[in-house]
């Protein structure tokens, strides 16, 4: 190796202490981003530094700032970063192997005397360059799997939540990384079968979700992380976050996710329900007053948003729970005559409802925007949708309220490109009632 490489080597290793020093300083960092060297000047001045806040390279530009725990990072410097990490990491990690590996063979004496001397500043090297490495490359999956078996052996709450807040900092520069989400499951996995601290730590989960789906449009892996914590929701955290979610909801009327995870928490509540095999009709009530309130609601914002595809979906949800359990099955409301009178009549009103949005929505005015035409579209298919979810006995009656024929010519006039679409589904439903 020659002089110029020599050079160039410790000038990378001194780029990761840098690295290395800020983050062990500052361990309540938050947020990490990589800044092009123009713009440190501007940071500098927003931050109001007169001189650069953090540490400099050789040709005197600055390569890293830290401020009010965010740390940037100056893309000059990812390359010859990344690579010194993954050369201390490598190193790091061929030690660890070793030595467990070596510990395996001498026996339990050895082990641990070996244990005493060499352990603790080998796992800490492995943790602190992976930290480094991930934070610069997210998908590096052989970091990831070595911190799981360090965190394994150290047996400490204190260390899973460690790896929450190193996950949390990834996904603020890589929101949709497969390894920090799958990591951060891991970690509640293991938190859930060591101690009585986690219905706190799955409600902080769901709101770091939420404030990462607001940055992230569009972000499968984060709603899909989302609705898997419900399984580790009590019910009263089910009703305060079912309660919490509705006013993201209310701004988000187009996002698919959002109103998917609704509807998993209202199917939860109700499936805890009839597991806890209630004698009484009370808990019963509660979710029929969820899911009328849940309708009630879906239907406010179908007409003041017009078009929005995942708000008829939602609604599709609602209403086959609605027509199967609300309108065909009231056992265990007996005893509450006054209730179950009011479910039995619910069939007319609920259907007269709907056909009352549907006519609503079916409405285009003269000078009308797409959106209009969308939600004439999606209201006849909603329509034609619950025609075969309602039970034989009930259809004659919606068939003598509502024409096929008529849903037909909506569609056709809204979207004749796809008549043959409509012809079909029309020419099913008449079918099936026959």
């Amino acid at each position: 190796m020659n002089e110029d490489e020599l050079r160039s080597e410790a000038k990378m290793v001194d780029l990761l202490n840098q690295f290395e020093h800020i983050l062990e300083s500052d361990p309540h960092i938050d947020e990490v981003g990589f800044v092009h060297p123009s713009q440190f000047f501007q940071l500098n001045e927003e931050a109001g530094h007169s001189l650069p806040s953090s540490d400099s390279s050789a040709d005197g530009n600055s390569v890293f700032w830290n401020d009010d725990h965010k740390l940037g990072i100056s893309t000059q410097v990812l390359l010859p970063l990344y690579k010194a990490s993954k050369d201390a990491f490598m190193t790091a990690n061929r030690q660890f192997k070793e030595l467990n590996s070596t510990s395996d063979v001498s026996g339990v004496e050895n082990s641990l005397c070996t244990s005493l001397s060499l352990d603790d500043s080998i796992e800490s090297a492995v943790m602190k360059h992976s930290r480094a490495l991930l934070l610069l490359s997210c998908d590096f999956g052989t970091a990831w799997h070595s911190r799981k078996l360090v965190v394994l052996e150290k047996h400490k709450l204190s260390a899973l939540l460690d790896e929450l807040l190193l996950s949390a900092l990834v996904l603020s520069y890589s929101p949709k990384s497969e390894y920090a989400w799958g990591h951060r499951k891991w970690v509640i996995k293991s938190i859930s079968e060591k101690c009585s601290t986690l219905p706190e730590i799955v409600t902080k989960e769901s709101e770091l979700v939420e404030k990462i789906a607001e940055r992230s449009k569009m972000n499968y892996r984060a709603w899909n992380h989302r609705c898997w914590l419900v399984s580790y929701m009590t019910r009263e955290q089910l009703l305060h976050e079912l309660k919490r979610s509705r006013h993201w909801a209310n701004l988000h009327v187009a996002d698919h996710s959002c109103f998917h995870y609704r509807s998993l928490m209202l199917k939860t509540l109700e499936d805890q329900c009839y597991e806890q095999e209630i004698s009484s009709s009370g808990y019963s009530v509660e979710i029929y007053l969820l899911w009328k309130d849940e309708l009630d609601w879906d239907e406010m914002l179908i007409k003041r948003y017009i078009g929005r595809e995942a708000l008829w979906l939602h609604r599709r949800f609602l209403s086959l729970f609605w027509i199967k359990h609300f309108l065909t099955d009231h056992t265990g409301l007996s005893s509450h005559g006054k209730q179950k009178t009011s479910m039995n009549n619910d069939f007319s009103v609920f259907m007269d409802n709907e056909l009352h949005l549907l006519h609503s929505c079916s409405i285009i005015p003269d000078n009308s925007f797409d959106d209009y035409q969308a939600q004439a579209m999606h209201s006849a298919t909603y329509m034609l949708w619950l025609i075969k979810q309602i039970p034989d006995s009930c259809r004659i009656e919606l068939q003598e309220k509502l024409r096929t024929e008529n849903l037909k010519a909506l569609l056709n006039k809204v979207c004749p490109e796809r008549s043959s679409t409509w012809d079909c589904l029309t020419g099913y439903v008449e079918a099936s009632d026959h």
